[in-house]
């Protein structure tokens, strides 16, 4: 008996510990069991505490009525499948009759206090079918990654939801996209992942970084081309601009449009053109929107409009192109000039982290899912990385990227270096990848000055 209760207290001892060092390894352990069998014994009472049962239909009161035999209970929505995750529990129901998706959303956190889970969601999977995701712990405190993913062309995963799922950038699906957040928000690192996604692919990278260059341009040898200036930004847009009139032309030339080709070999962009004529796709990172935008001389305003007149040509055409625009910043407004609100409105992806004023946050999400707005403008500042993401849809997610520090982002993009096209129309601004030159000791602390 003693021996038993030293191992008892040893086991409860170990899973205390987990639970608090490595909440994946307790979850994995001891969680997904308990949890189990949790959420089967207390079902048929939650779901009646909730409201989410139905009353038994007349057919059946009717025969309990003339058989005297107990009045049936009301029914829950039946369980079709049951099943673990790394981090929670994914629960499919089948509705009864007279019950919505909406009634299962709505009791969301009345459920995730009833099972004793961390965070529960839910979605419709098909008429009357519903989708409950559970997680035993916060998945977003310590961001970790499942070592397999879901690999497509043109989609990587770039951080982890709330619910556990992995958030993905698919350019297929969501070509344009707007990220926005404040100094020290997570932004930046949410960058290097998407970065780090896109360099294993046969896919060109084009980058803006009017801060002279010191977000993209040690990621150089990845990029084919770079612009560290407002100037050379300007420049570098009319040549995505041009490169997109000449894609368009091949694919008018290779369309095939003849009785004898069936529709589905039509091409209308340039992954229905075969694999030896597909030009290669181009993603465009502009690091901060705002420089581009702001103006002090009629020049500069010349300068400008210019910029943004190219920004939102790509925006409008550029798809069919295989051109893709990120569009990241700390700051979104209309305040920033005309043409703005007309790019964001082309820009179906949003992702908000930590935002200084509620304009931004009501740029972001204002016009696609009013309710984000409440929730970007509340993450705390001491959650870097956490944002909230969201599409044309009307629906967001909160996610997280898990952290990547810079060397590991340049290392990342100098192991795939020789995957970076050589693009004709973009040679003059492909960054050049020698050695740093050694820094010129300013005036001040010449000693022939002193």
């Amino acid at each position: 008996m003693t021996a038993f209760t030293v191992a008892l207290v040893l086991v409860v001892a170990a899973a205390g510990l987990l639970r608090w060092r490595r909440p994946a390894w307790y979850w994995l352990a001891f969680g997904v069991t308990l949890a189990a069998l949790r959420v089967l014994a207390r079902y048929r009472s939650v779901m009646d505490a909730c409201g989410l049962t139905v009353p038994p239909a007349r057919w059946r009161l009717s025969l309990a009525r003339a058989t005297n035999q107990p009045i049936p209970e009301p029914r829950p929505p039946r369980i079709r499948r049951l099943w673990p995750t790394r981090t929670g529990l994914v629960l499919r129901l089948k509705l009864r009759p007279g019950q919505d998706v909406f009634d299962i959303a709505a009791a969301s956190d009345r459920l995730r206090h009833s099972f004793s889970m961390f965070g529960v969601t839910s979605r419709e999977v098909r008429s009357g079918v519903v989708e409950v995701r559970m997680t035993g712990y916060d998945v977003l405190k310590r961001v970790q990654m499942p070592a397999e993913t879901e690999t497509r062309p043109m989609r990587v995963p770039v951080a982890l939801r709330e619910d556990g799922s992995v958030h993905y950038r698919d350019y297929r699906a969501i070509p344009h996209a707007l990220t926005l957040g404040a100094t020290e928000s997570g932004k930046s690192v949410y960058q290097r992942n998407l970065v780090a996604g896109l360099a294993p692919l046969d896919v060109a990278l084009v980058g803006i970084d009017c801060k002279q260059g010191v977000e993209l341009f040690p990621l150089a040898r990845r990029f084919s081309a770079l612009a560290d200036s407002p100037d050379t930004a300007a420049e570098l847009l009319d040549a995505l601009v041009a490169r997109m009139a000449d894609v368009y032309r091949l694919i008018r030339t290779q369309q095939r449009i003849t009785v004898d080709v069936p529709d589905a070999e039509i091409a209308a962009d340039i992954w229905d053109l075969p694999d030896e004529l597909r030009p290669t796709p181009v993603v465009v990172l502009v690091d901060e929107v705002a420089e581009l935008a702001l103006y002090a001389t009629k020049e500069e305003e010349k300068r400008r409009d210019r910029i943004i007149t190219a920004l939102v040509r790509l925006a409008q055409l550029g798809r069919a192109a295989g051109i893709y625009l990120e569009i990241c910043g700390q700051r979104f407004g209309s305040e920033l000039g005309k043409g703005i609100t007309m790019l964001r409105a082309q820009l179906t992806g949003r992702t908000a982290h930590r935002l200084n004023d509620e304009t931004s946050a009501n740029m972001a999400f204002g016009d696609i899912a009013p309710d984000a707005v409440l929730a970007a403008i509340q993450i705390p500042a001491e959650l870097r990385g956490l944002a909230i993401a969201g599409d044309a849809s009307g629906g967001w997610h909160r996610i997280r990227a898990p952290h990547t520090s810079l060397r590991q982002a340049v290392n990342l993009c100098n192991r795939y270096a020789e995957r970076t096209p050589d693009l004709p129309e973009l040679a003059p601004f492909r960054p050049t990848t020698g050695t740093a030159t050694e820094l010129v000791p300013s005036a001040k602390a010449s000693p022939a000055t002193a």
